[in-house]
């Protein structure tokens, strides 16, 4: 997969609107600021877009699929349009199913309910937990980390001509990585994976965010995202691609709306003829505004060029890694080498600096919100450290106090939203820190570095 900004000029395309750009923060040091949301892989603010066409709805909120009165007929309707959006979004086939659900990790543990009983999985230890971890009821091999695109490809080939049985088997893989935002060979593998009759499912969180998916284009059998990372609000998820495998599970949620049919039998028992569509597996009361909202994204991106946002993104990604190369004591990490594309998702380490206490000293001292810890990846962001395994350090709870050297990392990241003031400032941020120390004392409080007040350093 490649990032092309080919004759589009980032200059044009501007920030999309999001909520949350005028909000303004105390720093310890005096004053307020407004707030440089840099944390756009844990959870993009949301659209303006988005916000106003979920406000615009919701006074006519009903229940879908059950109602006669007008307004669940008109929920029902936007429900089942908004599953269309994004069909036509990701680029499904006519035959694919896209299924609702709370999020990315909801979807792929949807997927590892559904997958044949003798399904083989074969998942990079390289993926965020999410893709790593729902598979504990199958026959699991966990593939090292590749160190270049060519080399994903050929340790799948090599995982999947050695299986033993030759069953069902299944492949997970990210298409940007939620640590280094380096894009994978998706297309590569899924053609690997078809080759070896294996299926493919693609987590797309980090991803379809950032550059636009097609399925059909990509050749995955599945695609999983959350609208949280789509500038949309929390609670709402997508497992969209092929039917078979859904429909033949026993559904993910027991409950109405995943049954066209139930009776009662004469030894007291109970039948039951499930849906074979989507609603198979969206038993209960759907997240409407949460599907809507997914929905709105998608139409905003598709709306404002996702080329000319791409490009925009991309220019961003080159003045944050030529910023951060002429600061000696940072050290971006990377699997890929420098030169492989990646969307807007940087992860690096500040020699002499515990993480914590430098994204503490973003957050207190400049305003920036950035994210350290291991980013729900760990076995990829030890690798990527050169650490053991065995290491202390948890997922966002840094064991180390401030001023030592820890096992995490900080993460940078951005996007359709993001001013190129909080570009600079974060640039400018990280190499006074660095050249003129924190000016303010930290102290570890409940796994995290925070100010501690009235103390500030001497400088």
């Amino acid at each position: 997969m490649s990032v092309s900004t080919a004759a589009i000029d980032p200059s044009v395309c501007a920030p999309l609107p999001v909520l949350g750009q005028d909000v303004t923060v105390p720093l310890v040091t005096g004053g307020e600021v407004t707030y440089a949301a840099l944390d756009y892989a844990a959870s993009a603010p949301a659209l303006q877009r988005v916000w106003d066409d979920v406000a615009a709805y919701a006074p006519h909120y009903g229940s879908v699929h059950r109602g006669a009165g007008y307004l669940s007929q008109l929920s029902t309707d936007l429900f089942e349009n908004s599953r269309r959006t994004v069909a036509e979004f990701l680029g499904c086939r006519a035959e694919d199913q896209v299924v609702f659900t709370r999020s990315t990790t909801d979807s792929l543990n949807l997927l590892a309910a559904a997958i044949p009983a003798d399904c083989q999985v074969f998942v990079y230890e390289t993926e965020h937990h999410a893709s790593l971890l729902p598979w504990r009821d199958a026959q699991v091999t966990y593939l090292n980390a590749p160190r270049t695109p060519g080399q994903a490809v050929e340790t799948l080939e090599r995982a999947l001509a050695d299986r033993d049985p030759y069953g069902p088997a299944l492949v997970c893989v990210t298409g940007a990585s939620n640590v280094t935002g380096e894009l994978w060979p998706v297309k590569e593998l899924a053609a690997a994976a078809h080759a070896h009759g294996a299926r493919i499912v693609l987590d797309a969180a980090q991803l379809a965010p950032h550059h636009p998916v097609d399925i059909a284009e990509l050749d995955v059998d599945w695609v999983a995202f959350s609208g949280h990372k789509l500038y949309a609000p929390f609670g709402s998820g997508v497992l969209a691609g092929r039917a078979d495998w859904l429909q033949a599970a026993e559904p993910y949620l027991a409950g109405g709306g995943a049954s066209r049919k139930v009776a009662r039998r004469a030894d007291g028992g109970v039948d039951v003829d499930w849906h074979t569509t989507a609603a198979r597996h969206e038993a209960g009361s759907p997240n409407v505004i949460g599907v809507y909202s997914i929905a709105s994204a998608c139409k905003a991106l598709t709306e404002a060029g996702f080329e000319s946002l791409v490009a925009r993104e991309q220019e961003l990604v080159g003045r944050v890694r030529a910023g951060l190369a002429e600061v000696p004591e940072v050290q971006v990490l990377s699997l890929f080498g420098d030169d492989a594309p990646r969307v807007g998702v940087i992860s690096f380490v500040v020699r002499g600096w515990n993480s914590s206490h430098f994204a503490a000293a973003l957050s207190a001292e400049y305003g920036i919100g950035v994210r350290d810890g291991l980013f729900c990846a760990h076995p990829l962001v030890r690798t990527l450290l050169g650490s053991d395994p065995q290491d202390p350090g948890e997922c966002g709870a840094p064991e180390a106090e401030p001023g030592e050297r820890s096992l995490n990392a900080i993460r940078v990241s951005f996007g359709a939203g993001t001013p190129d003031e909080h570009i600079d400032r974060f640039l400018r941020a990280v190499s006074e820190l660095v050249s003129e120390g924190a000016q303010w004392k930290y102290r570890t409080e409940d796994g995290r570095c925070v100010p501690d007040r009235g103390t500030a350093a001497q400088v």
